[in-house]
């Protein structure tokens, strides 16, 4: 009977060429994005990634957001506040968000938007893809926020934050022709 044998080098060679194929990074069709701020003493970062109003695979317009079917983002349905992976809050101090007391810690931001009304929905279980959404169970707190349409288009979508003051901040979601915003107090 005979063996066939490989060269080692040659067996190496195959094989390296396998691994670098398979951990070669690959472009995101929604890239990341992050938003960050100090302020009295607190460090705020959200990180997320950033939907495109064209589609990124045909090159067509999308609806955004609206009633029903159609839409990609429908009114009245939880949203992961992006595209991936889901959309984390840090924060290395208590803060007030929108009123409520939110500890120093990590969070996952979720949202349902409305036509003139979001719910942010901020959770306590934290490292989950963007979806599906792990839950009432979860939220530390769901906070309605107003939403006000733009007259210039926000392309592709983006957080922001915003010094307003010594100890205050806001916090901006945008996309498309609708801008929702927290506003933020850092404890003392």
């Amino acid at each position: 009977m005979r063996h066939f044998r490989f060269p080692l080098p040659l067996v190496a060679i195959v094989g390296s060429v396998f691994c670098l194929a398979y951990a070669a990074p690959r472009k995101l069709l929604s890239p990341p994005g992050k938003a960050q701020l100090s302020l009295a003493g607190a460090r705020i970062t959200v990180t997320y990634h950033r939907p495109k109003i064209r589609n990124p695979k045909t090159g067509a317009p999308r609806k955004i957001f609206g009633p029903g079917p159609g839409y990609l983002v429908p009114f009245d349905k939880v949203w992961r506040l992006g595209a991936n992976q889901a959309t984390t809050l840090i924060t290395t101090k208590d803060l007030r968000l929108a009123g409520h007391r939110l500890p120093a810690g990590t969070y996952t931001l979720f949202a349902i938007p409305a036509a003139h009304r979001w719910t942010l929905i901020v959770s306590r279980k934290t490292g989950e893809w963007g979806i599906p959404y792990p839950g009432q169970q979860y939220d530390f707190a769901r906070i309605p926020l107003a939403a006000h349409r733009t007259g210039r288009l926000v392309d592709p979508f983006t957080i922001s934050l915003s010094a307003a003051g010594a100890r205050q901040a806001r916090l901006s979601f945008a996309w498309e022709h609708t801008v929702v915003v927290a506003p933020i107090r850092v404890s003392r």
